[in-house]
């Protein structure tokens, strides 16, 4: 029976994998001498290239660089039948020091994030970088996990599920630990358009 299931599901496996074989990594490595979109207390601007869209996102946390964290983004190309943007804009900021949920407006996937550190709150204020595939509409929405699962852990999310894209966020802050845990809005995407709706 295993035999079967294997035999059964290894093709989709490597077919799934032949998809997010075009990832495009921001500057770290995963070697021991990670590099970062961001440096300790300083702002960043992170924006996948025309096409593809935020599909991992990886983040250590130091309490003694201001409660900060270093960050790192993974792009892939949309599915073909998505086609190109037709269109991309920056979110509104969310403040430091608050809680959080932003879903891309006019059904766009989250294909960037910049972010600003304020000392005096020892939190950072965030924006989503959005664009939308011509008039595709997200179905079959879910939320993830909480990533980092605890506060001041390292964080590393992946989307291994082909044709589910990132729509949005929801992030508590503690005041405490002086840190965030993100859950990441995701949802598939229409492969026609759709009765639009700026939402």
């Amino acid at each position: 029976m295993d035999l079967i299931l294997l035999c059964v599901f290894l093709p989709l496996v490597t077919m799934a994998w032949g998809q997010y074989g075009d990832y495009y990594y921001g500057p770290y490595n995963n070697g021991d001498n990670d590099e970062w979109v961001n440096v300790y207390r300083q702002g960043f601007n992170f924006q996948c290239p025309h096409g593809q869209v935020i599909v991992a996102v990886r983040s250590v946390f130091s309490k003694k660089e201001g409660s900060d964290r270093l960050w790192n983004y993974a792009c892939m190309p949309v599915a073909q039948s998505l086609g190109e943007p037709t269109e991309c804009w920056w979110e509104d900021i969310n403040r430091a020091g608050t809680e959080w949920y932003q879903t891309c407006s006019s059904n766009g996937l989250v294909a960037g994030f910049q972010s600003q550190y304020f000392p005096s709150v020892l939190d950072r204020e965030w924006q989503f970088y959005c664009c939308r595939f011509s008039r595709r509409c997200p179905y079959s929405c879910w939320l993830t996990t909480e990533y980092p699962g605890h506060y001041g852990e390292d964080m590393d999310m992946i989307m291994y599920t082909y044709d589910y894209y990132i729509r949005g966020a929801t992030t508590t802050f503690s005041a405490v630990d002086r840190d965030r845990q993100w859950k990441f809005i995701v949802c598939r995407m229409t492969e026609y358009d759709c009765p639009f709706q700026n939402v």
